[in-house]
């Protein structure tokens, strides 16, 4: 967390915008709040996607979730209409 003016608040992470398979599966209802709210809107804290893209170069598929398991319901999702 960062504090701004005394006031704590959460950071978000750089890679969540429009380019980001957990924004645009949260965007569609595909997954819970919790996601962005524990990782995206933690500053990308412990997100495992964001290690491996960092550090390797790696791009998770849009059906990882931030804490490297997979999502169903996206993959499907993704199965159903060829991407996110």
């Amino acid at each position: 967390m960062e504090s701004v003016c005394g006031i704590y608040v959460k950071s978000v992470c750089r890679w969540y915008n429009e380019t980001s398979g957990v924004k645009r599966a949260y965007d569609l209802g595909l997954i819970d709040k919790k996601w962005v709210e524990d990782y995206c809107r933690n500053g990308g804290r412990d997100c495992v996607r964001k290690r491996r893209y960092e550090g390797e170069g790696y791009v998770s598929p849009d059906y990882v979730l931030p804490d490297g398991s997979v999502s169903q319901p996206v993959k499907e999702y993704m199965e159903r209409k060829g991407r996110l």
